[in-house]
């Protein structure tokens, strides 16, 4: 078993390290394991693998949610969101911050990805910010953390993944990513307004009150998030209460999203066809790993090696606690050199076998593993959110992972609130309408 993984591990490093597709880099190990450390030909297997991965029903929402995401990323409903946020906020402590992290929650969930939502979001509201003297520092903090969101409020691409490849509801993982995303939320701006009492307030950090603006052009502007928050409701509210499925709601999330940017006065020719080709090849380079990952998961399952790794750890008489701890580490390790969808993919690969024995509910490991995916996004080198604020700001990574060090550690704290509730996580799946 040790040469084995060695040889497996050796492998993997190399491809992904060589620069090549992380498919390829995929297909490439489990080849190499069937080859020379089983008796089973590769071919077949890679074949079957790669049908068995392209034709599951549940796969084509993929599509529909990017292609979603893809026309409100271009429909500029960011500067919406500020407009009718902004009023709202500035009597709160931290004032206009605050509209980093609810704005950046909102635009993640009906995005779904934490990098479109990090650029879409920090091109309006740090210049903005910055210009009314907020603190530079918690400005890109906020921005970035908040925007990893994408990746747990549903409808979330990285759950619609791991749902298709552990067999799992994908409408009850979406549901179960409702409360720990809230959780977070409320986690960061409880941290917000705790400084801003603290420190921020008494430093002339949290800008100007501008808070007399008249009612009416307060409604006014609130008038503008309508069209959004219709939108998340009514693809939870119908996935919730059993009246479409994942796929269809994806549908009709693409109708509406394309009426909303109508709406908004930017949806043309351009815009559909510039949106529906980014979809393609988004969903094409992701259903790709989704295959070579299956052909991982076929070829570790042939040659034992998570049944093994399954065998070994339980016989060290770890606590699930400790397992979690041990499991936190690793995966916060691997997700400094790998991509959200990759890292998920390689661990259900492997580890499955092993959370299963160790009694842990699989709908609540997938939201517990994109938790662990999220802070991967704000952790060097390989953190892309650190890297779109870099773009947008011109700073060093060391001060703006400084910058989000507080909000990792937030995101820790709810990992330990939800293994000691689970039903934060649970709750809405364990009573969805069956």
């Amino acid at each position: 078993m040790l040469i084995l993984s060695l040889a497996t591990i050796m492998t993997l490093a190399v491809l992904l390290g060589s620069g090549v597709w992380i498919a390829f880099a995929l297909i490439g190990t489990a080849w190499v394991a069937l080859a020379f450390f089983s008796p089973f030909a590769p071919g077949p297997i890679l074949a079957s693998d790669f049908w068995g991965a392209s034709y599951g029903w549940d796969l084509t929402a993929l599509p529909m949610f990017i292609w979603m995401g893809e026309i409100l990323f271009r429909s500029g409903l960011a500067d919406n969101m500020f407009r009718g946020l902004s009023p709202w906020l500035n009597r709160m402590p931290g004032r206009l911050l605050h509209t980093n992290i609810i704005g950046s929650g909102m635009f993640a969930a009906v995005c779904g990805s934490s990098a479109a939502t990090c650029a879409t979001v920090g091109k309006m509201t740090l210049p903005e910010l910055e210009r009314r003297g907020y603190d530079s520092n918690m400005a890109i903090g906020t921005l970035a953390s908040a925007s990893t969101l994408g990746l747990l409020i549903p409808p979330s691409i990285v759950l619609i993944v791991y749902g298709v490849v552990t067999e799992q509801s994908i409408s009850r993982l979406f549901m179960a990513g409702i409360g720990p995303g809230l959780m977070i939320l409320a986690l960061f701006m409880t941290y917000l307004i705790v400084w801003s009492l603290v420190s921020g307030n008494r430093k002339g950090l949290t800008g100007a009150d501008e808070s007399s603006m008249p009612l009416g052009q307060k409604l006014r502007q609130t008038l503008e998030l309508l069209p959004i928050l219709l939108l998340i409701g009514g693809i939870i509210v119908s996935i919730y209460g059993g009246l479409a499925s994942p796929t269809e709601a994806a549908a009709v999330g693409v109708v509406l999203s394309m009426l909303i940017a109508r709406w908004n006065g930017s949806f043309n020719v351009k815009i559909f066809s510039d949106s529906l080709f980014a979809a393609i090849r988004t969903a094409c380079m992701i259903a790709f790993i989704i295959a070579g990952a299956s052909f991982l998961t076929s070829a570790m399952g042939f040659t034992q090696v998570p049944m093994q790794l399954a065998r070994t750890i339980g016989e060290m008489g770890l606590s699930p606690t400790m397992l979690l701890v041990a499991l936190t580490l690793l995966l916060l390790v691997m997700g400094c050199f790998l991509d959200g969808i990759s890292l998920i993919l390689l661990v259900t690969a492997i580890i499955m076998p092993l959370v299963s024995a160790a009694g842990f509910d699989l709908i609540w490991f997938g939201i517990y593993l994109v938790i662990v995916v999220e802070m991967s996004q704000i952790t060097p080198p390989v953190g892309f959110n650190l890297f779109v604020i870099q773009g947008l700001t011109g700073k060093d990574i060391l001060t703006i992972t400084k910058a989000t060090l507080p909000f990792f550690l937030l995101m820790m704290l709810s990992i330990a609130l939800m293994h000691l509730f689970p039903e934060i996580a649970l709750y809405l799946p364990q009573s969805m309408s069956r």
